[in-house]
């Protein structure tokens, strides 16, 4: 993934002239430093951009435009220095594009107990100027995260980092293309939805692609490429005997350095930013891509198995917002359970196709017949995942809206080895346990697939849901059944009853 750094987030202080020229340069340099800090921090992936303080309703509307036309801006940081009449905000509020954050704080931490006087409170009205600001954005119904704290506490500045990941995240979507290598598997409900209505809602584009395209770039494929590829393979992964030069499956690692190259080339010639495959549509391609779909992702491209497009676009959504960040993500499937009493678990995995980025250790790279697809023996990567909190999220298209479920999970090691299962997996013990966690997950509609990330939080998924407006649900150590009925309820009334 590329860096966040050229992305940008425009501070806007509100004021207004009532205070005189004096006040208002103070103001502006307060929010000079405040910006300052906030870049010093390390915290924030993208660059914080001061703003003139803003004191009139063209003012106002004018860096609303602006911020519209930005190509790099993914949004705003808002904050009253002083108290900013909210009616001043209203035109430009209506216009803005871009998501917000509004920053609750005050340039001093402490109240300066034996000089305070009315200058200083003309000066430091942000306990009433914000709550001014926060009432007409709750009346417009404009969607914000809301951090109330000092902007030198490093909790603020992680709050505000993660919004702007999740920013950059929905930034990243606008314009943003999938392609679909066939269509989805057959009979499948969930993997369905309205790709139209995504692209209104989430900005991004789903297209479908005959396998035969995919096909007549992979067949530009040259053997000095392919070489190349397979010397890369041979350094990064620990290569099974019989997928070397001379075993028997070396041939079928040589056809997955095409399948990788080809597919590679498609994906960039495109501009596209996540893919889908689907075992049911190969025609033309030797082996179901693996190897190839886990090298992708760990670059960055979303991916979801069986033409799930949705899921897709949510990988690639996790991949931005973890750019920089320790540990990884990647497609997963909850696949099997291990339901012993003493402790129940869930075992991840897919066929093939689970990024390499939440690897252990080193992967191995071997060879195996695959029962479903019918093709020859696709090579792939096997390994485990690192002990750890984690999360899995998954999108739905629930015909009036789009829900987000995300569970916070727990990875655990396997009790014992898996010498007979040649995949990638994870095992972790759902919150607040098996039986609450999937049985809320099943509640919720929850799909099989899934984004699963060591790199990031609930809180992360829950800024990019308020930013597309869509439903989330969280599935965590204090959920109870009885409670999250109530929630699904009470959120199905919402959607019904409240307009688009």
């Amino acid at each position: 993934m590329e860096t966040l750094k050229k992305l940008e987030v425009w501070f806007a202080t509100g004021s207004q002239h009532l205070y005189g020229p004096e006040t208002l340069k103070q103001v502006a340099e307060n929010s000079q430093a405040i910006v300052n800090g906030l870049n010093k921090s390390g915290l924030i992936p993208v660059n914080v951009i001061f703003k003139p303080v803003l004191t009139t309703p063209d003012a106002i509307n004018t860096i609303c435009l602006e911020a519209n036309n930005a190509p790099n801006c993914i949004g705003l940081i808002t904050w009253m220095h002083t108290f900013s009449p909210a009616k001043m905000w209203i035109a430009g509020l209506k216009v803005l594009q871009k998501p917000f954050v509004h920053l609750h704080t005050q340039f001093n931490r402490d109240i300066p107990w034996d000089s305070i006087d009315m200058d200083f409170m003309n000066l430091n009205q942000a306990a009433h100027g914000d709550r001014e600001f926060g009432f007409i954005c709750s009346r417009m119904g404009k969607k914000r995260k809301v951090v109330v704290g000092h902007w030198q506490d490093e909790s603020i500045q992680k709050k505000i980092g993660i919004w702007t990941r999740a920013a950059s995240a929905w930034h990243d979507a606008q314009g943003g293309k999938i392609a679909r290598f066939g269509d989805n598997m057959r009979e499948v409900a969930v993997t369905e939805g309205d790709k139209v209505e995504a692209q209104i809602r989430f900005g991004y584009s789903v297209n479908g692609y005959g396998v035969g395209e995919l096909v007549n770039e992979i067949n530009l494929i040259g053997s000095s490429e392919i070489d190349k590829l397979v010397s890369e393979y041979e350094n990064k992964y620990v290569v099974a005997a019989e997928a070397k030069k001379g075993g028997a499956k070396y041939e079928n690692l040589r056809e997955t350095a095409k399948i990788e190259l080809g597919m590679r080339s498609f994906l960039e010639k495109g501009g596209f930013k996540a893919f889908t495959t689907t075992f049911e549509d190969l025609h033309g391609l030797k082996q179901l891509p693996g190897l190839a779909v886990q090298r992708l992702m760990a670059d960055g491209y979303g991916f979801g198995a069986e033409g799930d497009w949705k899921t897709s676009a949510l990988v690639r959504a996790m991949k931005v917002m973890s750019t920089g960040l320790k540990g990884g993500t990647s497609f997963m499937e909850d696949y099997t359970y291990h339901m012993n009493p003493a402790g129940m678990k869930v075992l991840g995995a897919h066929m093939l196709e689970v990024c390499e980025s939440i690897a252990e250790s080193k992967p191995k790279l071997e060879v195996h017949k695959l029962g479903i697809g019918g093709k020859d023996d696709p090579p792939r990567l096997v390994f485990g995942v690192p002990s750890g909190p984690a999360l899995n999220a998954t999108i739905l298209d629930m015909g009036n809206r789009f829900r987000m479920v995300v569970n916070e999970v727990t990875v655990v090691p396997p009790e014992k080895p898996l010498p007979k299962l040649p995949v990638a997996r994870a095992m972790w013990i759902p919150k607040p346990n098996l039986e609450i966690g999937a049985g809320a997950w099943i509640l919720a509609g929850g799909a099989h697939h899934t984004g699963f990330s060591q790199a990031i939080t609930s809180e992360y998924m829950e800024d990019f849901a308020e930013i597309a407006n869509i439903e989330f649900l969280l599935i965590d150590d204090s959920t109870k059944i009885s409670e999250f009925k109530k929630e699904l309820r009470w959120n199905e009334l919402y959607y019904q009853l409240s307009c688009r």
